[in-house]
């Protein structure tokens, strides 16, 4: 059985622009990439948990902020890796810079013996959605074409 993550594509206009919220990865190795790294927030849940409920729980582990209102199912994909990704829109606005991630802890430098801590997310940023394709994870650009093709044309 194929690994299943759970997440949240916020979006709000800017204007006659619509812009969607990524989360770039934190810890040591994609701290210098940025084209195709960033991601929707979310994260694994199991049998027993509802998936909406993992994509709220996981927005508000990587960012600190709380998902309310109507949420737009924007169906899954599998990426590279195998994972399927089941995802969500939902209209927010809020400064991206005020975000706080959890954290995790791993040994780096690798072999040294010593544990160091990171942000599961060490960023998040608001993207135009030509922008964002050119961020995303390649398999979560399906996403952003599901967004716009559900967002009525101001």
């Amino acid at each position: 059985m194929p690994k299943r993550s759970a997440g949240l594509l916020l979006h709000r206009r800017r204007g006659e622009a619509v812009e969607v919220f990524l989360v770039h990865p934190g810890g040591p190795f994609r701290a210098r990439k940025d084209a195709g790294v960033w991601s929707i927030p979310k994260g694994e849940y199991t049998d027993d948990e509802e998936p909406l409920a993992a994509a709220r729980r996981e927005l508000t582990e990587e960012t600190g902020l709380v998902a309310d209102g109507t949420f737009l199912p924007l169906g899954e994909v599998r990426q590279a890796g195998g994972k399927v990704v089941v995802a969500w829109a939902a209209e927010a606005d809020f400064d991206a810079a005020t975000i706080r991630s959890n954290t995790f802890s791993m040994e780096w430098p690798p072999k040294s013996g010593k544990t160091r801590e990171f942000p599961e997310v060490d960023r998040g940023a608001w993207f135009t959605i030509p922008i964002a394709r050119a961020k995303i994870l390649a398999a979560q650009a399906v996403f952003l074409d599901r967004l716009q093709a559900a967002l009525p044309v101001p």
